[in-house]
């Protein structure tokens, strides 16, 4: 094993050193990166056994690991690599590429009652300022529903720019959003704040979780949906980090899930 590393390193610094050019070393660099992202403990530096933290990661991302509770410990600094760098801001990017491609394409009504469904965190709004505290470690520590709802009432979650980016599209062509939360409606007054500080500027329906709805994220969604389309509303496209985001009646035409592997919502 330290073989193989002190050859990488020295191939790396071979190969950037030979590169012909500035985007070639940034494609090297990035190779290297990726080799440092691998699932490491202790001094020595030797990879966690049967953990892959990026083939986890992978698995929670197409809903084939489900009603996961913590990040596993060995892949908080993984999680949060990930989330802080490059990389997530380009799979958001990718994300809202292929929604805005979707939404340019569509044949509207024209009567007003087209609409894209938007969650809020991690997908319009990031809580990124709030996971990477020490007491939440990227969701590698137990969610507190106090301290996280004391974090929304601040209303001062930054917008993700892909999203924002899609929103400002949807709302261009004449698609009306409608902004549905799992978070609680006494957090109304922090929320419409936020979200228009951080640019969503208006919207058809902001809808906030009540005492009566239901506790699971997926039955309470679909109700809310549902309401839209009985209203008469066509719901053409539906965005969100989480997969209950995006299952269960009514879905819509077409659905675009934000990556998001700090947490779970079933």
């Amino acid at each position: 094993m330290k073989c193989f590393t002190i050859i990488f390193f020295f191939s790396t610094i071979v190969a950037v050193s030979l590169a012909s050019n500035v985007e070639d070393q940034g494609i090297i660099s990035q190779v290297a990166e990726i080799h440092r992202l691998r699932p490491q403990t202790g001094s020595a530096g030797y990879a966690v056994p049967q953990l892959d933290c990026l083939s986890w990661r992978l698995a929670v991302e197409t809903n084939n690991v489900r009603d996961w509770k913590l990040v596993p410990k060995e892949c908080s600094n993984y999680v949060g690599h990930y989330m802080l760098g490059k990389q997530y801001r380009r799979d958001c990017e990718a994300v809202a590429d292929a929604a805005i491609e979707y939404a340019k394409g569509l044949k509207l009504s024209g009567d007003g009652k087209d609409v894209w469904v938007f969650d809020v965190d991690e997908t319009t709004l990031s809580n990124l300022p709030y996971y990477a505290r020490s007491d939440v470690a990227f969701g590698a520590k137990a969610f507190n529903s106090t301290r996280f709802n004391a974090w929304v009432m601040e209303g001062t979650a930054p917008a993700i720019p892909a999203t924002l980016r899609l929103y400002k599209t949807v709302l261009s062509l004449g698609i009306k959003p409608v902004i549905l939360t799992g978070t609680p409606e006494f957090t109304r007054e922090g929320r419409v704040t936020n979200l228009k500080k951080a640019g969503y500027t208006s919207w058809l329906k902001l809808i906030l979780k009540g005492e009566n709805d239901s506790p699971k994220s997926v039955v309470y969604k679909s109700n809310k949906r549902t309401e839209l389309v009985i209203a008469g509303y066509r719901i053409v496209g539906n965005t969100g980090d989480q997969w209950s985001d995006l299952i269960g009646e009514n879905a819509g035409a077409r659905t675009f899930k934000v990556p998001d592997p700090m947490y779970y919502i079933g």
